[in-house]
């Protein structure tokens, strides 16, 4: 492949040039494609690169949104529903189950409303019946900011969802199934997106960013850019056990590889392949860091959330942040529905370096008001620009997981 674009100044000016072409390259892509209703993207910028370090098919945070962005966001949120269910009138939302987390009842109740705003009605429905006070259908909730939340009892009859007697027109998945629910999704006729198939009981980072490194290596090619650009190096380590050690000097193995092609004093973030939270992350510089882990270590990189244990590995290049917050190290969280970038927020902790996991104690989150970041260039930043089209193509990534499980 001849290169033309070699820099990361370059990569911008190309981007904001040949915005058109690069937008309708990406919807061109889309077509076709099983695109998850929304997603949510991290996306870490160092002196030499914009790369994709997770990818969240269930976000949570809606409610650290700037509200500038509602509107749009609830624009294309209308126009999704209804190219999913063009009938729809009923939409449900699965939540997740940790109920008591005053902020993630924002959220939900965050996401309610920009579905409302679009013309629909929304209820919030849950099949972990373990949630609701013994006898009762519905559980009555306040969020952090004072909304009402309530959430009732989700039933099957005859392949479609109904919360109680409201029969749901199509669904807006966000339980991310670490924990799944014992339903026959074959069975069940309504729409649902994202699909619960691709949970985190089977989805795996390591096939995610596979899929990235094809979308993006095509991206490149079609477009004459260096691929390291837009993306970190990885290496899939598969067949570990923290607990009993297994497989740890074959890891330790791989992040010494890794390192050793990236420039001195780099370091690389071991991710469990289906981590989740910022859950199952060591920040690293050598495989015998790996080797030599403590039991506490091991301990919190062996379980994740709902008891999965992580198995497989994710060694990924550790992307040195250059966004700062007040002095502290942040990094991008783009907001996509429909693969369509609708905001972001950023996530700041100022415990960490430039180089560490700031998903950890001690982050916060800050508004990024985006506004009207899917237009014309003009528009918008170089920044947002970039991390617009680093997030759209990740979501493409996406898209090909789901298509495996359906």
């Amino acid at each position: 492949m001849s290169i033309l674009i070699n820099t990361k100044e370059e990569l911008e000016n190309f981007i904001l040039k040949n915005w058109d072409e690069v937008n309708n390259y990406i919807e061109a892509k889309k077509t076709d494609l099983p695109i998850p209703f929304y997603s949510s993207v991290d996306v870490r910028e160092s002196k030499t690169k914009y790369a994709p370090v997770d990818h969240n098919m269930f976000p949570a945070g809606f409610n650290n949104l700037c509200s500038a962005d509602f509107k749009e966001a609830s624009k294309v949120a209308g126009e999704t529903l209804k190219k999913l269910s063009p009938n729809a009138k009923m939409i449900g939302i699965f939540p997740e189950s940790h109920t008591k987390n005053l902020m993630y009842l924002d959220h939900l109740a965050t996401l309610g409303k920009i579905v409302e705003d679009a013309g629909y009605q929304v209820r919030l429905l849950s099949f972990d019946h373990t949630l609701f006070p013994e006898g009762a259908d519905c559980l009555g909730l306040t969020s952090n900011s004072g909304a009402e939340v309530i959430i009732c009892k989700a039933l099957v009859k005859d392949g479609e969802v109904y919360r109680n007697a409201d029969k749901m027109d199509m669904i807006i998945c966000n339980n991310d199934q670490s924990n799944p629910w014992p339903i026959d999704w074959a069975e069940v006729k309504t729409v649902i997106s994202p699909t619960p198939k691709i949970g985190w009981f089977r989805r795996q980072k390591n096939i995610h960013f596979g899929y990235y490194n094809k979308v993006a290596n095509d991206f490149c090619a079609h477009f004459k850019i260096n691929p390291d650009l837009i993306q970190a190096k990885f290496k899939a380590v598969e067949d570990v056990d923290f607990e009993n050690k297994s497989g740890l000097e074959k890891l330790g193995t791989a992040v010494d590889e890794l390192i050793s092609e990236l420039k001195p004093g780099s370091k690389v973030f071991v991710k469990a392949s289906q981590g989740t939270y910022g859950m199952g992350i060591s920040v690293v510089s050598s495989g015998e860091e790996i080797i030599n882990m403590n039991r506490k270590t091991r301990n919190k990189m062996d379980v994740g959330k709902n008891s999965i244990k992580f198995t497989s590995l994710l060694v990924q290049e550790g992307v040195e942040t250059i966004i700062k917050y007040d002095d502290m190290p942040a990094e991008i969280t783009i907001y996509l529905i429909d693969g369509r970038s609708i905001g972001g927020f950023m996530r700041v902790n100022g415990e960490k370096d430039d180089l560490g996991n700031l998903n950890s104690r001690g982050m916060v989150f800050r508004k990024l008001c985006m506004g009207d970041v899917v237009n014309s260039a003009e528009d918008h930043t170089t920044k947002e620009a970039m991390y617009s089209v680093i997030a759209r193509l990740a979501t493409i990534a996406s898209a090909y997981e789901i298509k495996e499980v359906l």
